[in-house]
């Protein structure tokens, strides 16, 4: 993809990205990406696949998680690029794979906000039936838009009370179940273990297919690296945030979950109950003020993950269109004023506002809600990219390293292996969308690098 190498930032007078945040700033927008609530929308989903066994599956995606969360935290030390894990893998690898790698990230950070603008939709219609779904996918989708177009700072002040708003209502959570179990006058054998391992329901299979679920819990931490040219001593704070998001992820997530297996169980729930599964064990255990509370933080909860993923996604459109394997001219401008890829901040608002009328208009059709279609299709383009990572950094701190170590070849080596198991299991519907996005790509980058014989110039940044 023939493009001209500029300056590295601080070297030209061109607009580039600020650094002003810190290792605080990051650890929370992380977090309000993934949702500090993060497994409460796909309790059901997973307790039913799971056979009830939410919390081993959440701490088992976790260790998954963590080999690839240290392998981005790797790379981001070698690379503090806008590119993320299109960088890494254009960089260390080839060029081309690095092109679709990138590619295939698109279609998982532009997902994000899809699905973020359509569940506020349909949340906020349980609170004001009288309001059409289209007219809030649009204030959603516009609202997203316009505070991230406020800059940097702006929406990380913005995840800061939501991160907070939302710890408070899962403490209160926490309250109501320890006084339902306290009020309980029978427990049984084994009561506070089952939701580890409760044999009359336990099946490895079913663990394995949870665990394909949970890592939706995860998913976003990612994101961390995408801000890297907007993050004071990126080197040290990238890596740190990144497996500090994943552990905090999973430590609060297991709690949560383990929670609500206490009051609910392992009893299945009804097909018409996954979507609203968590809020129902909240009314078992706090009756209706609990239900309508978490009912509401959810809703807030997937503002703060719209918002981010969008900021996210915003960041690695701009470091393909820097490189050019994007229209350069869109999307690798900065706006001056307040130094944030404006264009693409709109980009993806305007894809999330038409994705979330299109599934919308599909559902009548299909039987299927927005949720459900985008979650798919979401996992397939991330979990290509932490392959990516994992062997981005085995070829980098291993095979190329004077100092290779056990831990730079078993944590990659690890991290892939997990993420292809993983991303091999995905359902037939998230491997036909994937792939035809890929085809996309794959014919998008033959066009514009004549058959790819002309290749991606990957600019750092400092």
């Amino acid at each position: 993809m023939a493009s001209t190498s500029t300056p590295a930032s601080g070297t030209s007078s061109a607009p580039s990205l600020k650094r002003t945040l810190g290792l605080w700033d990051l650890i929370i927008i992380g977090i309000v990406i993934i949702q500090p609530i993060a497994p409460m929308g796909i309790y059901g989903v997973i307790s039913n696949k799971a056979g009830g066994h939410v919390v081993t599956t959440i701490l088992i995606a976790m260790v998954a998680m963590l080999f690839t969360a240290i392998s981005y935290g790797k790379m981001a030390r070698a690379y503090p690029s806008a590119g993320s894990a299109y960088t890494y893998v254009g960089k260390e690898i080839h060029a081309g794979l690095g092109y679709l790698t990138g590619w295939a990230m698109v279609m998982d950070y532009i997902l994000n906000p899809l699905i973020c603008t359509a569940i506020c939709s349909k949340l906020t219609q349980n609170i004001l039936p009288g309001i059409p779904y289209y007219v809030l996918a649009a204030c959603f989708a516009t609202f997203f838009t316009v505070l991230n177009l406020r800059g940097i700072k702006t929406s990380a002040r913005i995840n800061d009370v939501m991160a907070a708003g939302m710890s408070i209502v899962v403490l209160i959570f926490f309250v109501f179940v320890i006084r339902f179990v306290w009020g309980l006058h029978h427990y049984g054998t084994g009561f506070f273990t089952q939701p580890f391992y409760n044999p009359a329901t336990f099946s490895w299979g079913g663990v394995f297919r949870g665990t394909s679920i949970a890592v939706l819990t995860y998913i976003g931490f990612d994101g961390i690296s995408t801000l890297s040219e907007e993050v004071e001593n990126p080197r040290r704070n990238i890596m740190l945030a990144t497996v500090l998001v994943c552990v905090i992820t999973g430590v609060l997530s297991s709690l949560e979950v383990y929670a609500a297996q206490l009051v609910w169980g392992s009893k299945p729930f009804m097909e018409s109950q996954v979507e609203s599964a968590f809020p129902l064990v909240a009314r078992q255990a706090g009756g209706f003020f609990l239900f309508q509370l978490l009912n509401f933080t959810i809703l807030i909860a997937n503002i703060g993950s719209g918002m981010g993923s969008q900021l996210a996604a915003g960041r690695l459109l701009y470091g393909m269109g820097r490189n050019d394997a994007l229209p350069k001219k869109f999307f690798g401008a900065i706006e001056p004023k307040r130094h944030i890829p404006a264009n693409n901040i709109i980009a993806v608002g305007v894809f999330a506002l038409a994705g979330a009328v299109i599934l919308e208009l599909l559902k009548s059709k299909t039987g299927g809600g927005a949720y459900e279609i985008g979650a798919e299709a979401l996992n397939f383009g991330a979990f290509i990219a932490f392959m990516g990572v994992n062997a981005a950094s085995f070829v980098r701190y291993f095979l190329r390293s004077a100092e290779r170590t056990a831990s730079s070849l078993l944590v990659p080596v690890l991290g892939f292996a997990i993420c292809a198991f993983i991303w091999w299991n995905l359902s037939p519907t998230a491997k036909i969308v994937g792939t035809v996005w890929l085809a996309a790509g794959i014919a998008y980058g033959a066009w514009k690098t004549d058959g790819f014989k002309n290749a991606v110039e990957f600019e750092a940044a400092e």
